[in-house]
């Protein structure tokens, strides 16, 4: 009866040893390492510039990008195209070339207040004559005056539109959650010229732009700059083509960004997004043909298209 004892007491104290070794041992599992997103080349930062509306400005903001290195997305209004003011249908494939060009709708009516088979003609309309003009597939868009609603974006679902871009300044470096209610960063130059003869207003509006230039420059984490305007904005009495190009040399040519059009950062994202990965997450798949970059653990792994690599 006593041996017996004792050997209930030893098994007891083992089972107590064990449950303090496994509370003790508490290396993370696999499973919950997360899996961090980087830009191309293992960059954290990436830049989009995007203008709206197609006029002939575009011009000189296109020749500034180019000299600068900077590449663009232009949302053009293809029915406005060749009228005053705007450029003509036969020069827009040689202007944007390097850059993309995107939708606006045909006519840029504000299309809240429409209905679903007008809100349908203006997408499709414009998608249909700017592919014709560009010769590739318009993916993507920005709505005109900003203006979107639930009722919109059922309307423009299943048209081909990937992205579409408000007019909702966040101030911030966030990547979009709902690339149809795609928020930008911040317009170029912020609020400038909104309230006619306040300069008070412009040089704070000023200073916090460049502010937010000066963040996103500093940023240690992943970070997207996303800044939109219209090339109309930096002419007449207000001439701002050098603050424009001011704003060009800060932030061109920098080796810790990667400079992108809005349909290339959609693209890579889903990339990264259809990463296949193995439940230890020893092993991933990129069934794209676009190379992912990520970090795991601290370390950052290059995922080659098309190919399966072995993780550390």
């Amino acid at each position: 009866m006593k041996s017996h004892l004792k050997l209930m007491i030893i098994v007891a104290l083992i089972l107590v040893i064990n449950s303090i070794n496994a509370q003790t041992n508490t290396a993370p599992l696999n499973s919950s390492i997360p899996i961090e997103m980087l830009f191309p080349q293992g960059k954290s930062k990436a830049l989009i510039l995007s203008f709206d509306d197609g006029q002939v400005a575009d011009k000189h903001l296109v020749k500034l990008m180019n000299d600068y290195g900077l590449v663009g997305t232009f949302h053009l209004n293809s029915n406005k195209l060749g009228t005053k003011d705007y450029l003509t249908k036969e020069e827009i494939k040689t202007l944007y070339k390097g850059h993309e060009v995107s939708g606006h709708t045909a006519n840029h009516p504000g299309l809240t207040t429409l209905s679903k088979i007008d809100v349908i003609y203006e997408v499709v309309e414009d998608r249909k004559e700017l592919e014709r003009l560009m010769g590739y597939p318009v993916r993507g868009m920005s709505y005109p005056f900003g203006n979107t609603n639930d009722f919109v974006i059922e309307a423009i679902t299943g048209l081909g539109i990937e992205y579409a871009r408000t007019v909702g300044d966040t101030y911030n470096f966030s990547m979009p959650t709902e690339y149809l209610k795609w928020q930008p960063t911040i317009h170029l130059f912020g609020k400038t010229n909104y309230i006619p003869n306040d300069t008070a207003n412009d040089k704070r509006e000023l200073e916090q732009f460049y502010q937010l230039t000066t963040d996103f420059l500093e940023a240690n984490s992943l970070a997207l700059f996303y800044v939109w305007g219209h090339s109309w904005e930096y002419e007449g009495p207000e001439n701002k083509w050098e603050e424009v190009e001011k704003f060009f040399k800060m932030i061109s040519q920098n080796p810790e960004i990667y400079y992108t059009t809005q349909i290339g950062l959609v693209d890579y994202s889903n990339a990264f997004k259809n990463l296949k990965f193995s439940v230890n997450k020893d092993m991933v798949t990129n069934v794209s043909s676009i190379d992912v970059f990520v970090k795991i653990g601290g370390k950052v792994y290059t995922i080659e298209a098309g190919s399966t690599k072995q993780l550390n």
